[in-house]
């Protein structure tokens, strides 16, 4: 099973210093796609630069000619269908249709209470997202709707002329809950995964790999109750957030045995992210180029 390769490019640079060059780096580098995080501010950055996706992204695609683009991930916690669909054209046609749109339900940090609500729930969250994704379908397939729902209404909202990408832009839905699987079945062009949350602190490996084969399970299941192939769908996999987060980078060897074991279980895609010193994601900076360049030629040896 082929693998590809993208990476994770944290908008946390101002673009004129260093932040257009990770891009066209990413791009020299030949990664598939660069993705950056659709937040208000994250967790251990919130005190730190931290610049907003939508317009970071289009600098990239005028600063890229052939990197797809994408955000991992949007959610509905402050995010409106109707406006972001409209951006999320914009952002198809400016970058020639490499543009996809990871989304999901969203956490309870820092963006949950920026617009002045109150947190919510996990089940609130799957709620508005269950809303959320089939009004952006539509918008950005349609060229008018008009719906009133119970979290978000459209009223003759216009997309014209609609994306490059047709019927619309690609989606990668990230969901491990029921019904976070099930709209990745009937969504989705591609499912995201962070691994098993519950094994961040105190699992193995061994233990994450076994998860991710179990929440493999589950989507193909999702796609098997709506008579969809689930094979066909890209499944993501966002590292950082595995027990063995901390020593894949280390080496090209050890990426090599990180994405082997995945790429067995049927991950059809890995994102690393780029090296940010001084934080989580902090990396030797030519490890993370001999891996751009020689891990995946590597591993299919």
């Amino acid at each position: 099973m082929s693998l590809r390769l993208s990476t994770a490019i944290l908008p946390v640079r101002p673009w004129r210093e260093g932040g257009r060059d990770q891009w066209v780096r990413a791009e020299r580098l030949g990664f598939h796609t660069a993705y950056t995080y659709d937040h208000l501010t994250w967790r251990s950055f919130r005190d730190k630069p931290w610049f907003g996706a939508i317009p970071t992204l289009t600098a990239a695609a005028a600063a890229t000619e052939k990197l797809r683009l994408g955000t991992l991930v949007t959610s509905p916690n402050f995010r409106h269908p109707v406006t972001l669909a409209k951006e999320l054209m914009s952002l198809d046609d400016i970058s020639g249709g490499r543009f996809t749109l990871g989304i999901g339900a969203g956490g309870n940090g820092f963006d949950a209470t920026a617009l002045g609500q109150d947190p919510w729930t996990p089940r609130e969250r799957a709620d508005r997202l269950a809303e959320f994704v089939p009004l952006l379908d539509r918008l950005l397939t349609e060229s008018e709707i008009t719906e009133s729902g119970t979290f978000y209404s459209a009223q003759e909202a216009r997309n014209l002329p609609g994306c490059v990408q047709r019927p619309r832009l690609p989606f990668a839905v990230a969901g491990n809950g029921p019904r976070g699987m099930k709209l990745a079945a009937a969504h989705g062009q591609a499912w995201v995964t962070t691994g098993d949350p519950k094994l961040f602190d105190e699992g193995t490996p061994e233990q994450s790999v076994e998860a991710i084969r179990g929440q493999l399970a589950r989507l193909d299941k999702a796609c098997a109750e709506i008579g969809r192939a689930s094979e066909p769908m890209d499944k993501i996999l966002l590292t950082g957030f595995t027990p063995d987060r901390n020593t894949m980078l280390d080496s090209v060897d050890a990426f090599v045995d990180f994405a082997g074991r995945h790429r067995e279980l049927g991950i059809t895609e890995i994102v690393i992210h780029a090296p940010i010193a001084d934080s989580e994601f902090a990396a030797d900076e030519n490890v993370f180029e001999q891996i751009a360049t020689e891990g995946l030629a590597q591993l299919n040896g």
